[in-house]
């Protein structure tokens, strides 16, 4: 059985708004056996909604859209959609009273356009929205099913859980659905890919392998649709061994995860503190650490030392060695990390220092030229990365090869099973 998604308003187009409803709606839907076959966004005009309802009608068996269906003029969603479905409004009694009785809640007038809030397709029945005005509605038309609920996330993920879910659930042709994922790291989608080839020539046609990649990790993701749900799982878990054993050093967990919250888990489990030292990377990486929930058990702090003299006040790091070496230097990160170790009173600490870019660059330390050091308890690592010239790519780049780096040596220092 397959679904589209269709997202319709201008603020999704010109990037004012991340569609962030798409990506939930299919969430479910998967775990529901239904499979998304495309998801499109369509401006606030009613000849584009309706090519993109046609256009869907002729790919999928369901079809979901949200957005436009407020009560400003530029909400043209109701409108297109009764041309399309060759019918009219009628003013549903019981959205009425629902509308009137929020506006008599918070004592506020009710306007005319509030009211054509309760207008619904003559064809639909209406979805109640408890949370806000603009009911959703349901229609079969040709032999397809639409559903369309307002823009609003918490709106629409109240209509999808409490009455679309439960009904799609009783639709005959679903097949279930498994997603198996594995993180990596340290490894190029390239090179993995041929690490793996023989392995993903031999998968079933019923299984699906693709490769997620991000700036130092890669997500290996196995789709498999069948008969049986316990079945999929088995053939994606025995699947998924043979990767891991394959790419060894560069496998990082057996499930959909972020390096950070492996990292802060193995500490967690083991009792370490973080602390991080950031020059290059302007604090991203105590952002990435702090940006989980509970991280305060083992991120004790760190410091954006972005001048020599705060690398010296703060990190510890000596004159000498900046004068000798320069800020980017295998030198001068050691100090950082072993600086931050001491002052912060961690067990862990990891110190970056290069040129971002795209500018103050040198034939000798061109822009991408990066060093990271990491220390723990038998010493400190350092490592010299090259990367490119894009600002922002470049910090994304080096976070991501710090939290690598120590990620290695906690699992040398203190083994332990991610999965």
């Amino acid at each position: 059985m397959l679904a589209e998604i269709i997202t319709i308003g201008d603020e999704i187009l010109i990037g004012q708004i991340i569609d962030t409803n798409s990506a939930w709606m299919a969430q479910q839907l998967n775990a529901e056996g239904i499979h998304v076959k495309q998801v499109s966004s369509v401006a606030d005009h009613p000849t584009d909604i309706i090519v993109a309802l046609t256009l869907a009608a002729g790919r999928a068996d369901i079809i979901l859209i949200t957005g436009g269906l407020g009560p400003t003029k530029d909400d043209v969603s109701k409108q297109a959609m009764a041309t399309y479905f060759d019918c009219g409004f009628r003013r549903d009694p019981n959205v009425l009273a629902h509308v009137e009785s929020i506006f008599r809640r918070y004592n506020r007038p009710m306007l005319e356009m509030n009211r054509q809030q309760a207008d619904v397709l003559d064809k639909c029945e209406v979805l109640s929205n408890e949370l806000g005005t603009a009911p959703g509605m349901w229609l079969t038309h040709k032999g397809k099913t639409y559903i369309i609920m307002p823009g609003v996330p918490f709106e629409m993920k109240h209509i999808m859980q409490e009455r679309v879910l439960p009904r799609l659930r009783l639709f005959e042709g679903r097949l279930p659905m498994w997603h198996h994922t594995l993180l990596t790291g340290g490894i190029g989608e390239s090179f993995l890919a041929k690490q793996i080839a023989d392995i993903e020539a031999a998968l079933p046609p019923h299984i699906h392998l693709a490769y997620l990649p991000k700036p130092g990790v890669v997500r290996l993701r196995l789709t498999a649709i069948g008969d049986n749900l316990d079945t999929l799982k088995r053939e994606t878990q025995a699947i998924a061994a043979q990767f891991k054993e394959r790419i060894d050093g560069h496998f990082i967990a057996d499930e959909d995860t972020t390096l950070e919250s492996v990292i802060k888990r193995i500490m967690n489990q083991k009792g370490l503190l973080l602390a991080t030292a950031e020059s290059c990377t302007g604090g991203n990486i105590a952002r990435l650490i702090t940006s989980l929930p509970g991280s305060s058990s083992m991120f004790e702090g760190g410091a954006v030392t972005y001048s020599n003299a705060m690398k010296i006040k703060l990190l510890d790091v000596k004159q000498q060695t900046l004068e000798r070496h320069g800020a980017v230097s295998e030198e001068t990160v050691r100090e950082m990390a072993l600086g931050a170790q001491a002052n912060f009173k961690t067990d862990y600490a990891i110190a970056v220092s290069g040129i971002a870019g795209p500018d103050g660059g040198t034939p000798e330390k061109p822009v991408g030229l990066v060093w990271i050091a990491v220390a723990g308890k038998k010493g400190v690592i350092a490592r010299e990365y090259q990367f490119g010239n894009d600002r922002l790519v470049n910090i994304e780049r080096t976070s991501m090869a710090a939290l690598f780096m120590l990620w290695q040596m906690l699992m040398a220092e203190n083994p332990f099973k991610t999965s």
